[in-house]
């Protein structure tokens, strides 16, 4: 076999690569496998792998012989569509996800995933029920809460307590429901950096902190969960802006290169170091880093986006937070991991009018990316666009 011992064994070891994040060992230990035969775990381990790494066509000719050489489950068509909803083939991932769902309705993770793929093909109507699945809602903590879950009744004169989930984006972007709500008081949670910046909005602000003492309300709601509770169409997203900043600059373009590298799938979003160096070095770029800017929260970066003429960002927080400042921005996005609010094929997004999406053409083309800000930025004199 060359492998020097048991295939078992081999296996063992090369999973136990993988799990102590050594790609490269777990890679060879897999390919070692493979070579002596074809175990199903071999193969679906190699493709998570080379997923993991973008090496997407690869792995989904792995994926097909895996899945062809073990009996059809809903954990089988479960990976199946996690894998095409990364590489961005949403009608696959739809297939695959409702395949799942026959042989297992009671599946709730694989019913959010499957909101997910239909709330990026704009199919809200469909999604937002599903997404209203997922896991993290029902086990919230706010259903501690002495009082109900807000299932969309009507809330005049009533109180409602908005419990925070998600990141800062997320936040951000579910704010603007805020003023849409018709409630006689709403709470709402966030992380303690978007306090100051919440401050402008009608509600009381509560920093989310290990411990939230919820006086009596009449309803409780995770921000997420707003747009289904309101059958939220396309036509009917509150726009942009909804937050406001005083200036604290006088032009330029800021440059958000990168999210956080702790987010599990950052590999996609953000650029590799050198295509952040060739966006910071653009003409009159300047960092949005906190730590270039010394920004201690939001409010401190809100005000350097308000007098800027132009934001340019990977998928990060800085892409809704300038959006919802009406501030023009030029977002870009990966081939693959695209989030489901920026959909596809579109150059534009219903959320913030004020964005404008580049998207790659391939995965990995970032210098493609690059290419058409370069020349777009051809038509800003001093960063002001020109007619």
């Amino acid at each position: 076999m060359g492998l020097g011992m048991d295939v078992d064994e081999a296996l063992r070891l090369a999973v136990e690569r993988h799990r102590a994040g050594d790609l490269a060992a777990a890679e060879a230990g897999y390919r070692a496998v493979l070579a002596a035969g074809e175990p199903p775990g071999a193969l679906r381990n190699l493709a998570v792998l080379l997923e993991a790494t973008e090496r997407t066509d690869e792995a989904r000719s792995l994926y097909g012989r895996w899945a062809a050489r073990v009996p059809e489950s809903a954990a089988v068509c479960q990976t199946l569509g996690n894998f095409h909803r990364f590489t961005g083939e949403l009608e696959a991932a739809e297939r695959a996800y409702r395949r799942a769902l026959e042989l297992d309705p009671g599946l709730r993770q694989v019913q959010a995933d499957l909101g997910l793929v239909l709330l990026a093909q704009g199919r809200y109507a469909e999604g937002w029920p599903l997404y209203e699945q997922r896991p993290r809602r029902l086990r919230t903590a706010a259903r501690r809460l002495s009082f109900p879950e807000w299932m969309g009744e009507p809330l005049a004169g009533k109180r409602l307590f908005v419990w925070s989930e998600q990141g800062y984006g997320d936040q951000i972007m579910m704010a603007r429901f805020v003023r849409q709500l018709g409630a006689a008081h709403v709470t709402l949670t966030c992380a303690p950096g978007l306090a100051r910046l919440f401050a402008q909005l009608p509600a009381e602000i509560v920093p989310l902190a290990d411990e939230v003492q919820a006086s009596a309300h009449d309803y409780w709601v995770l921000p997420m969960s707003i747009p289904a509770k309101l059958e939220l169409q396309a036509a009917t997203i509150p726009g942009a802006p909804y937050l406001a900043a005083r200036p604290r600059t006088g032009g330029g373009i800021g440059v958000m290169a990168r999210g956080n590298p702790t987010y599990a799938w950052d590999r996609s979003r953000s650029p590799p170091p050198a295509i952040q160096a060739e966006l910071l070095a653009l003409p009159g770029a300047i960092s949005l880093e906190p730590a270039d800017t010394g920004a201690a929260d939001f409010q401190d970066t809100a005000e350097l986006v308000a007098g800027l003429d132009l934001v340019i960002t990977s998928d990060t927080s800085v892409a809704h937070l300038a959006g919802a400042l009406g501030r023009p921005t030029w977002l870009l996005l990966s081939d693959h991991g695209l989030d489901w609010r920026w959909m596809r094929d579109r150059t534009d997004t219903p959320w913030y009018p004020s964005l404008r999406l580049y998207r790659q053409p391939r995965a990995g083309d970032w210098a493609a990316v690059v290419a058409a800000v370069r020349s777009d930025l051809a038509q800003f004199t001093n960063g002001v666009p020109q007619d």
